[in-house]
């Protein structure tokens, strides 16, 4: 049934990712010129994938509602309400910024309502058992999250590509769980389908752009999905504050979190604003390396599936947790980090040569 849901959720974003472009050339048009962030091709390009992100979620949720099962009704879920309400506003959050350029507090204040949306529907993430510290750690982690997909969507297919790997991850974590949440596979699944339809508009050379409409709601999204299966996976024997819960979404989530750190550590060091647009991502450094766009874009897919499998392995009981373990997944991270910084260095250097 997932896999006819996801299908079917493909060709139908396939389909309106189609009619957009079809029929509209200017909505959501981004280019270096007009926007604060700046984007790997200076070409002028529609920026409407988010539209279709947006629609077929809606059906995805009104379809999962009549799923037949005593504990998925949607109406009676404090936190698919809550969901559902986030993930709208971060959707209108994105649409007026693509076609207004709004405010960035304008548009901060709405990420952190996003995150409240989520507090208030009981959708948090439990880390000390402290609420204030809690829910604090909540809204770094929606706020930065909306905020570090959005950066992330800088190079054709990037975003579309890591999104649909972290979601993916997300599926075989509920699969592997001994309660069943139907509801959540059966919308997780209608977004990844929305997100390969589209990525055929998407993969470069790129028709279409996700623009903050697309970036914005996956932003929340999968901030949401991780609240509920990554970050709040916790043992009852073991401490409050469990070291595992930090594990599982720095590994799922190691391409964005790698991307963000990068820029607010380099931009830092030169005193400029991390919320400017620039090339000076991992995507950008890894093309100056020598890298094809394409290639930069199955490297950090590869990138993403190895930490995601050390993810699910964890969780799984394949990799068995301990201390040893856990030092191995931070040297992991950092490594990893390490790497990027080397390749960083080396493309600004081909530039400077250039």
């Amino acid at each position: 049934m997932y896999f006819l849901v996801f299908l079917f959720c493909a060709v139908l974003s396939f389909m309106m990712n189609g009619l957009l472009l079809k029929f509209s050339k200017s909505l959501g048009v981004r280019n270096n010129d007009e926007s604060n962030q700046v984007r790997w091709s200076s070409d002028v390009k529609p920026s409407l994938g988010g539209l279709s992100f947006f629609l077929v979620f809606l059906i995805a949720v009104a379809a999962a509602a009549y799923i037949p099962s005593k504990s998925s009704n949607i109406f009676q879920n404090q936190q698919l309400l809550g969901v559902i309400a986030a993930t709208t506003l971060g959707f209108i959050i994105g649409l007026a910024d693509d076609s207004y350029n709004t405010n960035p507090l304008v548009k901060f204040m709405g990420q952190l309502t996003c995150a409240f949306i989520l507090i208030v529907s009981n959708l948090y993430i439990v880390a000390t058992g402290n609420f204030a510290v809690d829910y604090l750690i909540t809204v770094l982690w929606v706020v930065g999250l909306m905020n570090s997909i959005n950066m992330l969507d800088n190079m054709d297919g990037i975003t579309t590509t890591i999104a649909i790997v972290i979601l993916s991850s997300a599926l075989v974590f509920i699969s592997s769980m001994p309660v069943v949440f139907p509801v959540l596979m059966f919308i997780i699944c209608g977004v990844v389908g929305s997100l390969t339809g589209f990525l055929f508009f998407n993969w470069n050379p790129a028709k279409i752009y996700m623009g903050d409409t697309g970036s914005q709601f996956l932003g929340v999204f999968l901030a949401a999905v991780s609240i509920f299966l990554f970050w709040n996976e916790r043992t009852e024997t073991s401490g409050i504050i469990q070291i595992k819960q930090f594990v599982l979404p720095l590994l799922i989530f190691i391409v964005p979190l790698t991307d963000t750190l990068t820029v607010l550590i380099r931009r830092s060091m030169k005193k400029q604003s991390p919320f400017l647009g620039g090339k000076d991502h991992i995507t950008h450094h890894l093309v100056f390396f020598g890298f094809t766009e394409r290639q930069t874009a199955l490297i950090l897919i590869a990138f993403g599936l190895i930490s995601s499998g050390i993810a699910i392995c964890l969780y799984q009981g394949i990799i068995l947790w301990n201390f040893n373990a856990t030092i191995a997944v931070f040297a992991y991270f950092f490594v990893m980090f390490g790497i990027m910084q080397i390749v960083y260095n080396k493309g600004k250097k081909n530039i400077k040569n250039a």
